[in-house]
């Protein structure tokens, strides 16, 4: 009973997060129609104004309204992250599953590659890559699609390399079928749960990287609305006006707690931590096997 109230407790915590998303997805989408004010629009007879009925969240040092700029802020966060995602998972889950199954001179020289890279911390490596770049939108995407796609990599070779010895591998390959269609039909769909879970986890890094860069003023650049942004242009007015901070900075809270959450309600729902113990005892039980032959 026990166990099974833990079950539906999880799936609970999914939907909530899935549902928070969703949420702040159609707000992405439709924000034009949800925004009450222009997010840019400058009003400098109604700066600095406080929570009111026609500005619900009040405005900024150049009297524009916060809650518009935190609406479209959630349509870029939205838009960088999924974007970023889609294209780090397809080339650095194509990369993986290469490299594990293939093996040999084309596994090393791709996982030399990949711990060249791991051997700088993340935020590190997208700030000197948005350094030599310059400032902007499309650099920092240049920059997080570099260094995303190294984690899809490692983590899918090494899923790999523990499914490369099961006994229906090797009979889908003894029956003829190509590498390409072992991959496709065979090794994808085992770590795909795994895929989905780290993926997850990594949304939330990479809506923190893409705050942090436009804090710093290499990101997102003004007067587009981002919640990074945001922060750095309220620093001026922390004492006296703290919302301008608090609010983006709460945005980007929720969001990433919600991805964190969510990976972390999915590893367990899905038994992606009870697969990766099953593999490691696999691993040791080989081990031993031959060292004692």
């Amino acid at each position: 009973m026990k166990l099974k109230s833990l079950f539906f407790g999880k799936r609970l915590v999914v939907g909530l997060c899935l549902f928070f998303l969703c949420v702040c997805a159609i707000t992405a989408i439709f924000a034009p129609w949800i925004a009450p004010h222009d997010p840019n629009q400058i009003r400098m007879a109604d700066k600095l104004v406080p929570s009111s009925a026609e500005h619900l969240l009040g405005t900024d040092h150049l009297g524009r309204d916060v809650l518009s700029r935190l609406i479209y802020g959630v349509r870029i966060t939205f838009g960088l992250v999924l974007g970023v995602f889609s294209i780090s998972v397809l080339v650095g889950v194509s990369i993986g599953m290469l490299s594990g199954y293939v093996g040999g001179w084309l596994d090393q020289l791709l996982m030399r590659i990949c711990d060249g890279m791991l051997a700088f911390p993340n935020l590190v490596l997208v700030l000197g890559i948005v350094g030599m770049l310059g400032p902007g939108i499309y650099q920092v995407i240049i920059a997080l699609l570099l260094v995303q796609w190294v984690y899809y990599a490692r983590m899918t070779r090494g899923l790999v390399l523990h499914l490369r010895s099961e006994p229906y591998l090797l009979a889908a390959l003894i029956c003829g079928s190509s590498r390409l269609a072992i991959l496709r039909r065979h090794v994808f769909p085992h770590i795909f749960p795994q895929i989905v879970v780290i993926g997850t986890l990594e949304m939330g890094w990479a809506i923190m990287d893409i705050s942090a860069l436009s804090f710093l003023g290499l990101g997102i650049q003004p007067p587009t609305a981002e919640w990074g942004a945001m922060i750095n242009e309220g620093r001026g007015y922390l004492r006296e006006h703290p919302s301008l901070m608090l609010y983006p900075g709460l945005c980007i809270l929720l969001v990433v707690t919600a991805f964190n959450v969510l990976g972390e309600s999915l590893s367990q729902l899905l038994g992606v931590k009870k697969v990766k113990e099953r593999s490691t005892r696999n691993v040791r039980r080989t081990s031993r096997q031959i060292g004692n032959p």
